[in-house]
C-alpha cells in the first residue's frame, strides 16, 4: 500500500511562490506516475502535472504551462510541485496522486492519494 503525504501549501501572494512537496512511504518503483491534482471550491477536481519516475517527460495543464515545475529528488523519494508567478485562480486543494503506468489526466486513473494541501493566493 503507497501512503502519499503532501506538504508546502499556504498563503502566498498574487506573483508569489510556493513549493509542495509529496513524499511516499514506501519509496517510489520506476513503472509510477506521480501526479497533481487540484479542487477549488465548488469545482471539480482537475489535472494540474505530472510525471513518470523514471523518465523525463513532463505533463501539464495550459494553466499553469511556465509557471509550475514537477520534479522529483530521488534520494529522498520526494516529487515536488514548484509554483511561481501563482495567481488567484491557483487557489485550491493540491492532491498528490499515484498509479502504475504512465500519466493519465483523469483522477479515477490514480490508485493512491494523498489527503490534500490547501493553496491560498491572495490579491
Amino acid at each position: 500500500q503507497v501512503q502519499l503525504v503532501e506538504s508546502g501549501g499556504g498563503l502566498a501572494q498574487a506573483g508569489g511562490t510556493l513549493r509542495l512537496s509529496c513524499s511516499s512511504s514506501s519509496g517510489w518503483f520506476n513503472n509510477y506516475a506521480v501526479a497533481w491534482f487540484r479542487q477549488a471550491a465548488g469545482k471539480e477536481r482537475e489535472f494540474v502535472s505530472g510525471m513518470r519516475w523514471s523518465d523525463e517527460d513532463r505533463f501539464y495543464t495550459n494553466s499553469v504551462k511556465g509557471r509550475f515545475t514537477i520534479s522529483r529528488d530521488s534520494a529522498k523519494s520526494t516529487v515536488y510541485l514548484q509554483m511561481t508567478s501563482l495567481k488567484v485562480e491557483d487557489t485550491a486543494v493540491y492532491y498528490c496522486a499515484a498509479r502504475g503506468g504512465g500519466v493519465l489526466l483523469t483522477e479515477a486513473s490514480y490508485n493512491y492519494w494523498g489527503q490534500g494541501t490547501q493553496v491560498s493566493v491572495s490579491s
